[in-house]
């Protein structure tokens, strides 16, 4: 998958995490980080680094993928 913001981004983690069936409380629990945030993050919510790093990026003409470990 071919990731041009933030928006893209967030979606492709909440499917993931949907994929896994994990809640975002599981999320947070795991890692510490917030239901608020991940929340944010999925919905896309521009923070300055992830949208900076992604205009960056899209200026310099590279793509950010994800891709599943061990495809």
């Amino acid at each position: 998958m071919i990731i041009n913001s933030p928006a893209e981004f967030g979606a492709a983690v909440r499917n993931r995490r949907k994929q896994l069936h994990y809640t975002q409380a599981y999320v947070s629990e795991v890692t510490g980080l917030s239901v608020s945030f991940l929340s944010d993050l999925e919905r896309g919510k521009e923070t300055s680094e992830l949208g900076k790093a992604l205009l960056i990026a899209n200026l310099l003409g590279l793509n950010c993928t994800l891709s599943v470990r061990g495809s």
